[in-house]
C-alpha cells in the first residue's frame, strides 16, 4: 500500500480512509502520541516480553474476540499474562 515510514497519526487516518476498522501494533507509545478523543479507528496495542511473532501470536485470539464484539474507536491494550524471557 506504500505506507512504509508513515507516522502513526497519518497511518491511522489512511487506514480509516481505506476502510480499515482497526490497527494492531506493538508500539507502546502510540497511546501517548495520539489524541484518544479523535481516533479514526480502533487500535490494539499488543504487549509481550518481545515483539517476535512467537510472543505476539498468542494474543491474536483476544484481538479477534474484542473485534467481533462492539468495536469502539479507542485503544485496547492486550498483554501476555506470562511470557518467558
Amino acid at each position: 500500500m506504500g505506507w512504509a515510514g508513515t507516522k502513526n497519526g497519518d497511518l491511522l487516518k489512511q487506514a480509516a480512509t481505506h476502510g480499515f476498522d482497526a490497527l494492531v501494533t506493538a508500539d507502546q507509545g502510540i497511546a501517548y502520541q495520539q489524541n484518544l478523543d479523535t481516533l479514526p479507528i480502533a487500535v490494539f496495542v499488543l504487549t509481550a516480553s518481545r515483539t517476535r511473532i512467537q510472543e505476539l501470536s498468542p494474543l491474536v485470539p483476544r484481538v479477534i474476540e474484542i473485534a467481533a464484539e462492539n468495536l469502539q474507536r479507542r485503544i485496547y491494550h492486550i498483554a501476555a499474562s506470562a511470557t518467558p524471557q
